[in-house]
């Protein structure tokens, strides 16, 4: 089960109780306090590991709560600390305060992690409080509270190229024709809920992830359709590929579907419509698909590729120019 989108409660472990001891030994008169301090209560860390794509794992549960550091013991024994719970994340999801709307780190590289709830430092024991003044205090702290948090965790998932298109466009028959990724392929719209990536090798020492993204509507940007869970996707894929479908089977136009998809990315996030964009005519086995894409490119200004995934004509050229896009990008950084 894919999941991009949970809530949970962290809450941290109290620290423990400072003890209230004296020695008690032969031979030693007035001993004097020896009760030592609390342990420290484990923290909760979030951390990005590669190898875990979905937020599934979080999904079941709502509270996640580590231990609490034991009190002190006598003889100034300090009482034990309690291990730090972490909860394994994708790269590339993002930890929201969900009381305050911030954003506390993004996780976009697996290694990374934060402590979004610190444990409780130990309480201290009355061997703190002896003084030549006060050689028999019986005073102790409490252990600190753990931090108690809300969070929201949302996944963007992390990929070099994004495709995009209208349900339908074929854009899930070109990710199994260019990887070994198998997403569900079926004659309906929205047969891809949720992202499917797939690792396209271009060579023995090249390759680069690709990501057949949920498909969009028009109002996606106000969360119609998939809408929020496509777009949230694309901010992540630093390329676009925008998959045109020559013959929609509602009859729509393919010029017109271009010019929609192009304008919810700008209502959903200005910013998107200017990532580099490589536009290409699926389904070009089709009789007439190359009259579309000569019309698509004179319309838009701008060279359009044919591609199909039936019989690999175009996947070559289209790999070119990822490529290409992928070493200008690389230059530029």
């Amino acid at each position: 089960m894919f999941v991009d989108r949970v809530q949970i409660e962290v809450a941290a472990g109290n620290g423990g109780r400072g003890m209230c001891s004296f020695r008690r030994e032969k031979y030693v008169p007035k001993g004097g306090p020896d009760g030592g301090d609390g342990g420290h209560g484990g923290s909760v860390i979030l951390e990005a590991r590669a190898g875990v794509d979905s937020l599934a794992a979080l999904a079941h549960r709502r509270q996640w709560r580590a231990e609490h550091g034991a009190a002190g013991g006598p003889a100034n024994c300090q009482g034990r600390s309690a291990e730090d719970l972490t909860l394994l994340v994708p790269p590339g999801t993002i930890v929201i305060d969900e009381a305050t709307g911030l954003v506390l780190k993004d996780l976009a590289a697996a290694g990374e992690s934060i402590v979004a709830a610190k444990g409780g430092a130990g309480g201290w024991g009355n061997i703190h409080f002896k003084s030549s003044t006060n050689r028999a205090p019986r005073q102790t702290t409490p252990g600190e509270q753990g931090e108690v948090r809300r969070l929201l965790l949302e996944l963007k998932v992390i990929a070099d190229v994004g495709l995009v298109g209208k349900p339908n466009a074929g854009k899930s028959t070109l990710v199994s024709r260019l990887s070994r990724a198998r997403p569900e392929i079926a004659d309906y719209a929205f047969t891809t809920k949720v992202p499917i990536l797939g690792i396209v090798a271009v060579s023995r020492d090249r390759s680069f992830v690709l990501a057949d993204l949920p498909g969009l509507i028009e109002g996606a940007h106000a969360g119609v359709g998939l809408g929020h869970e496509f777009l949230r996707h694309v901010e992540r894929a630093g390329i676009l590929v925008h998959v045109v479908e020559p013959f929609p089977a509602d009859g729509s136009e393919p010029l017109a579907n271009y010019r929609a998809i192009r304008d919810e990315l700008v209502r959903y996030d200005a910013p998107l419509a200017e990532r580099p964009e490589i536009v290409i005519v699926s389904k070009s086995e089709l009789p007439g698909a190359d009259a579309v894409r000569a019309a698509l490119a004179a319309a838009i200004g701008r060279e359009v590729l044919g591609v199909s995934a039936v019989t690999g004509a175009g996947l070559d050229a289209l790999l070119r120019a990822v490529v290409a896009e992928l070493d200008r990008r690389s230059g530029a950084a």
